[in-house]
């Protein structure tokens, strides 16, 4: 070949890959050059965690194991934190108390309570006290279940409720418990009498089983030839609960009741057992007698749901022999003239010069330790009927409520701490609204 022709397919070579490069359809490069990964920013705080070692297991503590039991204690006590397992903060210390096992107990037996030692381990007393105070028995070291009949001697043969205190080193812990007897009233003795100043009779209570109500009234021995005598008493049991006070919460004020059990067991039971269970709520003082005929103060009847003072619980009430004198803030049982019609009707004595007479012919059964102002601002209260005692605006009994009731101690009598009168006889109370 010669030298023109070699020239000239050289220069036809170059021509044609100049017009392959400048062509819009072909790619200059068919295969993408690899892009670069960007480099990962390294954490702040890098947190350096450990394998898991799955060949190991939590192990689980059994519910009722000690440690649980006193956790769960100490976090139902609030002493520690729950979600601080090292919390040992410092537990609150538990006193000592008592309850009675049961409401009724068999008349031989036995009389038990449960009683809880406190968390120093102190040592424990029984005391049974009576109303006046005076110590009937005693029983040291007691803890758990007791059987009363075998710590303290001559409590099966009480006359009337007494008071079981536990004490510590002289200081009463927690409120009483009620020991009493359970027995059925005497036989009532009764005559027909006249109403002073007045020609309507009524039904009075002369005596107690064999027992004259006035062993000075020369009229009651004619009578006593008459009388029937009735079974002997028996004790046919123990009743054992919390001795408790009853809260009177009225539009003029609070009343705080404490009961007599040891004069009239069952009447006492039977108010307490109505003001619980709600009876005596949005009733009222439906008559109110400031002062008699005479000018005496005499009282403040409530215990009428209805208001009518024809109402009452659909049961009526063992009238019982009570000695409670029926002094200012005594409470007592209304009834009509037959003597066992008393159900849940109830008045406030304002004044031993006028209710004196009451004392054996209507049953007293406790005394209001606080609230004075409050009984005198409903015996001051408008009447609007006064041959009725029916007030213009009736005062209300917004609710009942029963409260613990303070402990017994040795010597101490608690009626003594029954209220005195603020004001004289027909006078204006200043009211506690």
């Amino acid at each position: 070949m010669s030298n023109t022709m070699k020239f000239v397919l050289l220069l036809t070579f170059v021509f044609v890959v100049n017009a392959q490069a400048q062509s819009p359809e072909i790619p200059a490069s068919p295969i993408p050059e690899p892009v670069a990964a960007p480099t990962p920013r390294p954490a702040a705080n890098p947190v350096q965690r450990p394998e898991r070692d799955t060949t190991r297991t939590r192990p689980v503590v059994p519910a009722d194991s000690p440690d649980v039991i006193e956790r769960l204690r100490r976090f139902r006590e609030n002493t520690i934190d729950p979600n601080d397992p090292t919390s040992m903060r410092t537990p609150r210390m538990q006193t000592a108390s008592m309850r009675p096992a049961r409401l009724y107990c068999p008349p031989h037996g036995p009389i038990e309570i449960n009683i809880r030692r406190g968390d120093a381990g102190e040592t424990l007393t029984l005391m049974l006290i009576d109303r006046n105070g005076e110590v009937l028995g005693m029983a040291k070291g007691v803890q758990g279940r007791v059987n009363l009949l075998e710590v303290i001697s001559g409590i099966d043969s009480l006359q009337c409720a007494a008071w079981l205190q536990l004490v510590q080193d002289d200081h009463p812990l927690g409120p009483p418990i009620v020991i009493q007897p359970i027995r059925e009233p005497p036989p009532v003795r009764t005559t027909r009498a006249t109403r002073p100043n007045s020609t309507a009779t009524f039904t009075k209570i002369i005596g107690w089983g064999d027992r004259p109500l006035d062993a000075d009234d020369p009229t009651i021995d004619a009578e006593r030839k008459t009388w029937i005598a009735g079974d002997p008493p028996i004790i046919s049991g123990f009743k054992t609960y919390t001795d408790m006070d009853v809260l009177i919460r009225t539009d003029h004020g609070e009343i705080l009741v404490a009961l007599a059990p040891d004069e009239a067991p069952s009447t006492a039971w039977n108010f307490r057992t109505l003001a619980r269970d709600g009876f005596y709520d949005q009733s009222g003082f439906h008559r109110v007698v400031p002062a008699d005929r005479e000018g005496k103060p005499f009282v403040i009847q409530g215990g009428d749901p209805t208001l009518t003072g024809n109402g009452g619980p659909g049961f009526a009430l063992a009238l019982e022999p009570s000695t409670l004198p029926h002094d200012y803030g005594v409470i007592s049982m209304a009834r009509a003239d037959e003597p066992h019609s008393a159900g849940s009707q109830f008045f406030f004595a304002l004044g031993r010069e006028g209710t004196a007479r009451l004392d054996g012919q209507y049953c007293s059964f406790g005394y209001a330790v606080s609230g004075s102002r409050a009984v005198d601002s409903i015996a001051a209260t408008p009447i609007a009927d006064i041959a009725e005692g029916r007030p213009a605006n009736i005062p209300m009994i917004l609710a009942m409520q029963l409260v613990t009731a303070p402990a017994r101690m040795p010597g101490i009598d608690r009626r003594q701490d029954r209220i005195k009168t603020t004001t004289n006889v027909g006078e204006v109370a200043p009211t506690a609204r």
